[in-house]
């Protein structure tokens, strides 16, 4: 698989993993060594067992989506790099309140995985209409 076909098979999977928390078959798309540049105050994470943690968070129940779709408006690939602009849609389990807001992230890929991953969204955004205080 090219950087531009691991990238749209991971974000297909993502809603189905949100929605039965199987995540097998998106893990099997990382590199047990990734890199996941998170930004922020959360900061770069290392291996799979980061990503799967990232990925159980969401899952959780108090912080948990459900109902969430990426749509992926953008792609740009080449032969190891790719990158999305897309929207995500989705409601907050613990409120009920819906959210849309836009992202990008870029992927590397080596040997048909995920060796590092870029992801910014707009937080700010997500927070106003969640009602989560800034």
């Amino acid at each position: 698989m090219t950087a531009g076909e691991v990238h749209r098979r991971i974000v297909e999977l993502y809603p189905e993993m949100i929605a039965s928390g199987r995540m097998e078959e998106a893990l099997a798309l990382v590199d047990p060594e990734v890199i996941d540049h998170r930004g922020g105050a959360d900061g770069d994470h290392y291996g799979i067992d980061a990503w799967r943690e990232k990925w159980e968070q969401v899952l959780s129940g108090g912080s948990g989506f459900h109902d969430v779709s990426v749509v992926v408006e953008q792609n740009v690939a080449t032969d190891d790099l790719s990158a999305n602009v897309y929207l995500s849609r989705g409601t907050h389990t613990a409120s009920g309140r819906r959210y849309e807001v836009r992202g990008m992230d870029m992927i590397r890929v080596r040997d048909e995985r995920i060796v590092e991953h870029w992801a910014i969204r707009d937080a700010v955004a997500m927070r106003h209409q969640l009602q989560v205080d800034q």
